[in-house]
């Protein structure tokens, strides 16, 4: 019997672990390749693994809720053979994984010895054993324990949280927990990236602990909705937000897609809706106006040469993700369509892949989808620009002529522009929203898909 190594793959850019969140197989099952074996969760997506190879599953090395790191054997599978190999996507790329050796000091509790932990909070939240291993020889309490945020699966406490605490621990004071109520999250400034300059001034910010009422419900968030907020959280602390407004008059571009859109689906099978039409003009605005796609580090703005534009996508549990469709000014209209409709589906049905959420330079959002006429959208770091396209509405306006103004219907919709203004001045800003408009007020009726 031959042993095979299971590897944890690389799962994207910037992916370095996952977490262990459910196993398809248990051990002594037979299992085939490609056949999911191992559910797991990182902090961009979740994935279902397969298996590379065909075997019976004889080890399980790390259990449900444990953390593994790109390129640790997380399971054995026995076959018929001579010798041991080790399986894995890409393997020769993943660099070598060196075991960490995490320096701590011999602290110890108030009474003068190391306290022991629980493997679970008061909330009843998985510590882990090197969590415990820690907070132990850092002196770090139950109750200090129960007052971080963790940002992993179903809120569980990861190394990264931990040494974040001990960062600012010295700032940190260990807050009452109420029984019943979600844990007290961490500072801001545990959130903000270490290469933004002036982080730490968030440090002394403390969120309030909220009481409940009688008859309240309390509602633990999820672990997409943790991420979410906490980006958000830290997008608005990072970034001084303005926003711009403008209407646009698309009724050409109504027009246009009532005439089509039975025409392009049997020809293409696909359903085209405004996004894509709105995501080709705000492509051809970045390229008059590329300052808009940029990122900032520390002093230092890196302008993109992708143009890669994110869309803000509702799932049906209420959260919110966002597909990248990848060098967007490449593509015609029937090729946007084809990446909105697919990274959409995909969205929905749980299926993207990490690569299909990385690397966004500039976002778009649509709020109009919701009824609501604009919006003042918060932007999706590291990027420094977002655009919230509102509801297409009917509305009395006055068209002018040669012959004189008169007053008729027109189907008009709210573009809000939110931008960095650390580098995008209110000129710049306001421009590339009024160009976005004027592209799709500019819409040839008679164009061809």
């Amino acid at each position: 019997m031959a042993e095979i190594e299971i590897r944890l793959p690389k799962m994207g850019e910037s992916v370095t672990e996952a977490t262990i969140t459910n196993w398809l197989k248990n051990i002594g099952d037979n299992v085939s390749v490609d056949e999911p074996l191992v559910e797991v969760a990182t902090d961009k997506v979740d994935n279902e693994l397969p298996s590379e190879a065909a075997g019976v599953l004889t080890k399980i090395l790390f259990e449900k809720d444990q953390v593994a790191q790109v390129g640790d054997v997380i399971a054995i599978l026995s076959t018929e053979g001579e010798s041991s190999v080790s399986v894995t996507n890409n393997i020769d790329e993943i660099p070598e994984v060196k075991p960490e050796v995490l320096v701590v000091s011999d602290s110890i509790s108030q009474n003068g010895k190391v306290e022991k932990l629980s493997k679970n909070s008061d909330s009843g939240k998985f510590l882990s054993p090197l969590v415990r291993s820690i907070a132990e020889k850092e002196g770090i309490s139950q109750t200090q324990l129960n007052s971080i945020s963790g940002t992993g699966q179903e809120g569980r406490i990861t190394k990264k949280d931990i040494l974040l605490f001990l960062e600012t621990k010295s700032d940190v004071i260990a807050a009452p927990i109420v029984k019943g109520l979600v844990s007290i999250p961490t500072p801001a400034a545990q959130i903000i990236p270490n290469n933004v300059s002036g982080g730490n001034f968030l440090s002394n910010i403390k969120e309030p602990i909220v009481l409940p009422n009688p008859g309240d419900e309390i509602i633990e968030m999820d672990r997409m909705r943790k991420l979410i907020a906490d980006h958000m959280l830290m997008s608005v602390h990072v970034s001084p937000h303005v926003t711009s407004y403008v209407e646009a008059d698309v009724t050409n571009i109504v027009n246009w897609r009532n005439k089509v859109k039975k025409k392009f689906l049997e020809r293409e099978g696909e359903n085209i809706t405004f996004t894509p039409i709105m995501i080709e003009a705000i492509v051809k605005a970045i390229k008059d106006f590329p300052m808009v796609n940029v990122s900032v580090s520390g002093n230092t703005i890196i302008k993109r040469k992708d143009i890669n534009i994110g869309m803000a996508t509702a799932l049906p549990s209420g959260n919110l993700i966002v597909p990248v469709i990848k060098n967007a000014d490449r593509l015609n209209l029937t090729g946007l369509t084809k990446s909105v409709n697919g990274l959409a589906n995909s969205a929905r049905a749980n299926k993207l892949k990490p690569e299909d959420i990385q690397g966004g330079t500039y976002t778009v959002t649509n709020v109009g989808s919701f009824g609501n006429v604009m919006g003042t959208p918060i932007i999706n770091q590291p990027q420094v620009a977002i655009l919230a396209l509102g509801a297409i509405r009917k509305v009395p306006a006055v068209i002018e002529t040669p012959e004189g103004d008169f007053i008729g219907i027109r189907h008009k919709m709210f573009l809000s522009h939110s931008y960095d203004h650390r580098v995008v001045d209110g000129a710049l800003g306001g421009q590339f929203v009024r160009r976005v408009a004027d592209y799709l007020e500019a819409f040839d009726v008679n164009s061809e898909f």
